[in-house]
């Protein structure tokens, strides 16, 4: 039968995932209101 709490105990994350997780959080992707206040700057450009 499977210990589960030595299970949890010897689980160590891979390298890959950390890798990964670092990838997502360090991305300074745009969000909608990025790109919002971007189309606004662009549109008080082009009216003068």
């Amino acid at each position: 039968m499977i210990n589960f709490d030595e299970e949890v105990k010897k689980f160590k994350p891979t390298l890959e995932l950390d890798q990964a997780e670092e990838a997502i959080y360090n991305n300074d992707m745009k969000d909608i209101m990025d790109i919002m206040q971007e189309m606004m700057r662009v549109a008080k450009e082009t009216e003068r």
